[in-house]
């Protein structure tokens, strides 16, 4: 009894240290990266993009060292967040010069279900510091960086809701919440839209707004972690490749537009909704690549990885 009692306190404790750690690494992410890319913009610049960028990959460092609070670090535990932010760069890489569809945005997502957010944050990051010193670095990279990392860190968390995935949790259905809220929320926003500025275009910031907002009431309402299984993994991809990725990087594209001269942008809102409106088809490509690439190698990649961390203990 005693045996039984000393382990449900463990895993409460675990538990607590876990959440305690999520929430750090929650402030870090949303706050301070994003406050970190915009002081590089304002006051250096946005020519210091390679100093941001190991600013963010020593933030990314920070939850993943709070996971030895109890322990020493294993060196396997690195290896294996490096040879898949590796695979991810290969996976992007193969793809780079032909078009956005790309396998690397999938393999991210793959990581952050299988290590937990914060080491999905860490490999996203790496991995697309890694993919620019081959495609080329610039005042992008900190905002890719951050794009990356974000998609590990919000697969770590809908796919994980206990202290870590387990492949028993792999069912071939999908859960309609999280989509029906995004598309609900699109079809509002578009109602809205015909209601209210019948004469311009929805296809645009509207898109990207109201899809967040509906994936964000879906990703809160969702009780029970994601099932990880081909068409949920796919369809998880799409929208947050389109929605988060894309949203980000289109406000990273206006920012950078207007300090380069001639290029007729200001950082209004005439701009952006621009930005927003001719972004739409590439965002688009790329969404479908990260799900097509998700439902291709989801199930396989994350049943090899499951057997690494068995193998090598990394569940302890």
């Amino acid at each position: 009894m005693n045996t039984v009692d000393n382990k449900i306190k463990k895993n409460n404790l675990l538990m607590r240290i876990s959440k305690n750690r999520t929430m750090v690494s929650s402030l870090l992410i949303f706050i301070l990266i994003p406050l970190t890319i915009w002081v590089g913009f304002t006051f250096l610049g946005d020519r210091k993009y390679l100093f941001i960028s190991l600013l963010i990959i020593l933030y990314s460092f920070i939850p993943f060292v709070l996971s030895f609070e109890n322990r020493k670090p294993e060196a396997r535990e690195l290896v294996l967040i490096a040879a898949m932010a590796a695979i991810a760069a290969c996976g992007n890489l193969a793809f780079f010069m032909t078009s956005p569809f790309q396998a690397g945005g999938a393999l991210i997502i793959i990581a952050g279900i299988c290590l937990g957010p914060e080491q999905g944050f860490l490999t996203g990051a790496m991995a697309r510091l890694v993919v620019n010193m081959f495609a080329g670095q610039g005042p992008w990279t900190p905002w890719q960086m951050f794009c990356w990392g974000v998609l590990g860190f919000l697969a770590g968390l809908c796919f994980n809701k206990d202290l870590e995935f387990t492949k028993k949790e792999i069912d071939f259905k999908i859960v309609f919440g999280p989509v029906l809220c995004v598309f609900f929320s699109i079809l509002v926003g578009f109602i809205v839209h015909l209601l209210f500025n019948g004469k311009g275009t929805f296809i645009g910031w509207q898109l990207y707004g109201y899809g967040a907002l509906g994936l964000l009431i879906g990703l809160l309402f969702q009780r029970k972690r994601l099932p990880a299984d081909r068409i949920t993994i796919g369809v998880f991809g799409f929208l947050t490749t389109f929605i988060v990725y894309g949203g980000i990087m289109n406000i990273a594209a206006l920012v950078m537009s207007v300090g380069v001269s001639g290029s007729g942008m200001e950082l209004d809102w005439a701009s952006m909704k621009l930005l927003y409106i001719s972004g739409v088809p590439y965002d688009g490509v790329h969404a479908l690549g990260t799900a097509f690439f998700g439902v291709l190698l989801g199930p396989v990649m994350i049943e090899k990885l499951e057997r690494v961390k068995i193998k090598f203990g990394l569940y302890q």
